[in-house]
C-alpha cells in the first residue's frame, strides 16, 4: 500500500467534483478522502502504486463536464489510518485567492427526464438539480461550495432528498441544490387583483394569463423576466408602451423543437444554444416564422433563447408556443431578483407575477451572443457565463479592481495573473445600477478572498464608475478608454493559444487557458470554421499589435472624443498612428440619441446641403460654427448614425445602437446583390504633421445623399467603404511599421456586416486579424482591458 495526496484547482467546486472523486476512488479500489477547501479540492489515497496512478491520470481525463481541473500539487503520503473505505469530508474553509466560481448551469437532460415522467417523485417539480446543473453563482453566498454556504441553506433536506445527498451510489450525491417538493422552493402565482395560487394551479394561472394577451413577470435564476405571448401583437404593444421600450428587439424563448420555425441556424450556433449556458443567440428570422413582427421590429434577426431552468420548461411545455421573455427591470436598470422589489418597480408593466421562494444572491441577465467571423461570439456576459475566468499577460503589482467605463459596465477582479469578470451590470446611470456596482465590487473581493489593493477606472472624469473610484481609498490607476479596449483583446488572445486548437476551455496546466468560449458552452471541443484559419497564430510571439477601437464615443489622450482610432504597439505602450476627419457634434451627448445631429454635423462639415424634416436648425448652426457645446469627435459610431439619418431610417434613437442596427439590417438586404468587389472609390487618406494618417468621410456621405441610388444599396455602400478604410489605414501603415498582428475592438464591430467585410478584406490583404473571443468587442471588456494595461 502507498499513500499519495493531490490538490486541485481551477474549476472543481459546485460542478460535482467531490462526488466523482469518490466514484472513482472506489472504482480503483482505495481507500482515502477527499474534501473541499476554499476554492480548491484536497485528496488523500492509499492503494497499490497501478490503482494509484490510474486514478491520478482519471482526475484529469475523466473529469466532470462543467469542471476545469487544474493539478496545483502531487506527492507521496502517509495512508490514511482506519478502514478501507473512502470518503467526504467536512469542508475546510482555507486557500483564500484560489477559488473559482462556476457560472449558473441550465438544467440537464438526466433532470429534464425525470421532470417528466409521471413516475418520478420530482416529477414537475421546478426546482430539480444535481451536482451538473442548476443555479451555482446566483445563489453561492461564500465558499466552501456546501449547502449552507448558499441560498438554499433556508430550505432543509427531507428524509428522502438527505438520502441521496449522502449515497455515493446516487446521482445526487453532495449535490448542494437538491430538493424536492416537500423540502424545496416553490412558485406563487400572484394577480393583478392580489388572488394567489400556489404549485401546479399558480403554473396553470400564468399559462392562462398569457394565452389571454396578459404580461406577467416571472421569477429566474438570475432575476425577472418579462414575459408575453410572442404571437400577440396588441400585448407586446402594451409592454412596449409600459416599459418605455418602442423599438428595440425583445428576446423570445422557445421551445427546441420549434426552433426551426422561427430562425435559421448553423451548426455552431446551436451548439450554443443548446449548452448549459443557453445564452440568447441573435440568429437570421425565417420570413414566416409564426411571431409578431413587432417582436423585432425592422430588424432580420431574432434574439432566441432555449428554457434553461425547469420551470421555463414547465412553462413553455405548457403554453405551447414562442414567448417574449425580456429583461424584467425599468429601462435602463439592472435586473431585478427580489420579489417585494419587483412588485413595486414592476407593477405598472406586469399584470401578474408568478415568484419563488429561492433567494437570488446577486443578479445575472441572460447572456447574448451573435455569428459574427464564422463564430459565435459574446455581445453581453451574464447567466451561464460569467464570472469569467481569465488569465493576464503579465502579473498584477498588487490585486486590482477594475471598474470598467460608463455603459456596459462589468467589474473585473484581477490578483497575480488571474482575472474574474462580472456579468453585465449595465449603464451607469442610475442609483440602483451604481448600488449594483458597489455590491458586484464587494461580492468578487469577498467570495475569492481577495481584498484589492488598487483600483483602474476610466479617464474619463465625468464617468460614474471614476468617481466611484474616487471613493474607496485605494490607489486609483485612470486607462484611457480605447487603450483598454485594445488591452483587452490582445491580453485575451495573447493568453489563449490552445484556443486555435482543443478549445474546451480546461485551465491553463492542461491545455492552456482559462477563458470561456463557444466551444466550453457546448461542452465539447469546438472545431475552427474553416473561414478562422490562422486567426490565433504566433500569439506567443512578440510581434505587435495593430489594434482598430471603432465605437461611439471614448474619452482620447488629447481630450476630446476618441471612437475611430487605430493603436499601435502592445499593452501598456500603445500609441494612435490613424483615425478619422475629426467632427464638431452639435448638442455635445444629446447627439447618441438624436442621430440628426450627426448627420447635420457631417454634411456641415463637408459642405453638403441637407436638412433634417421639419426641424428649426438656424440657432444650431450658430452655435455649431462657434464651437459651442459641439465637442470635436473621431468616433465611428457617431458616423454610422449620420448615415442611418441620413438615409432617413433614424433621426431619433430610442435605445443605444438603433440607428446602427437599422442601418445594418437595410444594408444587409443589398449587401449580397451588390458585388464583394464593389467598395466604391477609395476614401482620402493622408498624413498629418503628428504622424496620425487620417482618413477623410466627406466623399463618402456625398454618395450617401445622392438619391439616384436606393436606400439599401447606399447602406451596403456605406459599410463596404469602412470596411475598405480598415484595410486600407493597414496597408499603409504596415509600409511604415512593419509587420503587425490586427485586431477589431470597440461596440462597431458588433456589426456583423461590417466585421464579416473587414476580416475578410484584411485576411485577403495579408493580416492576421482578430476579433475577441471569449469577451464581448463592446464596453464590457474594458474592465478586463484596465487590468491587463494595469499589469503592463
Amino acid at each position: 500500500m502507498e499513500g499519495r495526496r493531490w490538490l486541485l484547482g481551477g474549476r472543481v467546486q459546485g460542478v460535482g467534483f467531490r462526488p466523482f472523486v469518490h466514484r472513482i476512488a472506489q472504482r480503483h479500489g482505495l481507500a482515502g478522502w477527499v474534501r473541499n477547501l476554499a476554492g480548491q479540492v484536497e485528496i488523500l489515497a492509499a492503494g497499490e502504486a497501478d490503482a494509484l496512478a490510474r486514478f491520478g491520470v482519471a482526475l484529469m481525463t475523466d473529469a466532470p463536464p462543467l469542471s476545469r481541473p487544474d493539478l496545483l500539487s502531487e506527492e507521496s503520503a502517509t495512508p490514511p489510518p482506519g478502514g478501507g473505505g473512502f470518503e467526504v469530508l467536512e469542508s475546510r474553509a482555507e486557500a483564500p485567492g484560489a477559488i473559482q466560481i462556476p457560472p449558473d448551469q441550465a438544467v440537464c437532460e438526466t433532470c429534464l427526464a425525470e421532470l417528466r415522467n409521471p413516475a418520478d417523485r420530482r416529477h414537475r417539480y421546478p426546482f430539480l438539480s444535481c451536482t451538473q446543473c442548476g443555479p451555482r453563482y446566483t445563489v453561492v453566498e461564500r465558499l466552501p461550495w456546501d449547502r449552507v454556504n448558499t441560498t438554499m441553506a433556508r430550505f432543509p433536506l427531507c428524509p428522502a432528498c438527505a438520502a441521496e445527498y449522502a449515497d455515493p451510489a446516487d446521482r445526487r450525491f453532495h449535490a448542494e441544490t437538491t430538493a424536492c417538493a416537500r423540502c424545496g422552493p416553490h412558485i406563487t402565482f400572484i394577480a393583478v387583483e392580489r388572488r394567489s395560487e400556489a404549485g401546479e394551479a399558480a403554473l396553470r394561472a400564468c399559462v392562462d394569463a398569457l394565452r389571454s394577451g396578459q404580461i406577467v413577470a416571472v421569477k429566474g435564476i438570475g432575476g425577472y423576466h418579462l414575459v408575453c405571448d410572442a404571437a400577440d401583437e396588441a400585448a407586446i404593444a402594451r409592454l412596449r408602451a409600459r416599459k418605455y421600450r418602442p423599438h428595440k428587439p425583445l428576446a423570445v424563448m422557445v421551445r427546441d423543437g420549434d426552433l426551426d420555425r422561427l430562425v435559421r441556424s448553423d451548426p455552431d450556433s446551436q451548439a450554443v444554444l443548446r449548452s448549459p449556458a443557453r445564452p440568447i443567440v441573435l440568429l437570421p428570422r425565417r420570413p414566416d416564422a409564426p411571431i409578431a413582427a413587432s417582436v423585432a421590429p425592422d430588424c432580420g434577426e431574432l434574439g432566441v433563447l432555449l428554457p434553461y431552468s425547469p420551470l421555463h420548461h414547465l412553462l413553455l411545455d405548457e403554453f405551447a408556443g414562442p414567448v417574449v421573455a425580456t429583461s424584467g427591470n425599468v429601462s435602463g436598470e439592472p435586473v431585478l431578483t427580489d420579489n417585494a422589489e419587483a412588485e413595486d418597480r414592476l407593477g405598472a408593466i406586469a399584470d401578474h407575477f408568478l415568484h419563488h421562494d429561492r433567494p437570488i444572491a446577486r443578479p445575472a441577465d441572460d447572456s447574448v451572443f451573435r455569428p459574427i467571423g464564422g463564430r459565435p461570439r459574446p455581445l453581453r456576459l451574464g447567466r451561464g457565463t460569467a464570472p469569467l475566468e481569465l488569465a493576464l499577460p503579465q502579473a498584477l503589482a498588487c490585486p486590482t479592481l477594475a471598474l470598467g467605463g460608463q455603459g456596459k459596465v462589468t467589474v473585473a477582479l484581477g490578483w497575480g495573473r488571474r482575472a474574474v469578470v462580472s456579468p453585465h451590470l449595465g449603464d451607469m446611470d442610475t442609483p440602483r445600477a451604481l448600488a449594483l456596482l458597489r455590491q458586484t465590487a464587494e461580492d468578487l473581493q469577498a467570495l475569492h478572498g481577495v481584498r484589492a489593493e488598487a483600483v483602474a477606472c476610466d479617464a474619463h472624469p465625468g464617468y460614474a464608475t471614476a468617481r466611484f473610484a474616487a471613493t474607496l481609498g485605494l490607489k486609483v490607476r485612470r486607462v484611457f478608454h480605447h487603450r483598454a479596449h485594445a488591452a483587452a483583446l490582445a491580453g485575451e488572445l495573447g493568453t489563449s493559444p490552445a484556443l486555435a486548437g482543443d478549445i474546451r476551455g480546461h485551465p491553463a496546466g492542461r491545455d492552456g487557458t482559462i477563458g470561456t468560449h463557444p466551444g466550453v458552452l457546448a461542452g465539447r471541443a469546438h472545431p475552427r470554421p474553416a473561414a478562422l484559419a490562422g486567426e490565433i497564430a504566433s500569439n506567443s510571439c512578440p510581434v505587435p499589435w495593430l489594434v482598430f477601437t471603432w465605437d461611439g464615443a471614448g474619452y482620447g489622450e488629447d481630450g476630446r472624443i476618441w471612437g475611430g482610432e487605430a493603436l499601435l504597439g502592445r499593452p501598456g505602450a500603445w500609441r494612435r498612428v490613424a483615425s478619422l476627419r475629426p467632427f464638431a457634434l452639435p448638442g455635445g451627448e444629446r447627439a447618441a440619441r438624436e442621430p440628426w445631429r450627426s448627420a447635420l454635423a457631417v454634411c456641415w462639415e463637408a459642405g453638403i446641403p441637407w436638412t433634417p424634416p421639419g426641424r428649426d436648425i438656424a440657432l444650431l448652426r450658430l452655435a455649431w460654427e462657434r464651437r459651442l457645446n459641439c465637442p470635436q469627435t473621431s468616433a465611428a459610431g457617431r458616423l454610422f448614425d449620420a448615415a442611418a439619418a441620413s438615409l432617413g431610417l433614424v433621426e431619433v434613437a430610442s435605445h443605444e445602437g438603433h440607428a446602427a442596427m437599422r442601418l445594418e439590417a437595410v444594408a444587409d438586404l443589398a449587401e449580397q446583390s451588390i458585388g464583394s468587389d464593389n467598395n466604391g472609390e477609395a476614401l482620402p487618406l493622408t498624413r498629418r504633421g503628428d504622424g496620425v494618417w487620417l482618413t477623410d468621410w466627406a466623399p463618402l456621405i456625398q454618395r450617401l445623399t445622392d438619391g439616384s441610388r436606393p436606400v439599401p444599396v447606399r447602406a451596403a455602400l456605406f459599410h463596404q467603404a469602412l470596411a475598405a478604410v480598415l484595410r486600407d489605414q493597414a496597408v499603409v501603415l504596415r509600409k511604415e511599421h512593419g509587420l503587425f498582428r490586427v485586431g477589431l475592438a470597440g461596440g462597431v464591430f458588433q456589426n456583423r456586416v461590417l466585421a464579416d467585410r473587414a476580416l475578410m478584406l484584411l485576411r485577403v490583404a495579408g493580416f492576421e486579424t482578430h476579433l475577441p473571443l471569449g469577451l464581448p468587442c463592446n464596453d464590457a471588456a474594458i474592465s478586463y482591458g484596465q487590468l491587463v494595461e494595469a499589469a503592463a
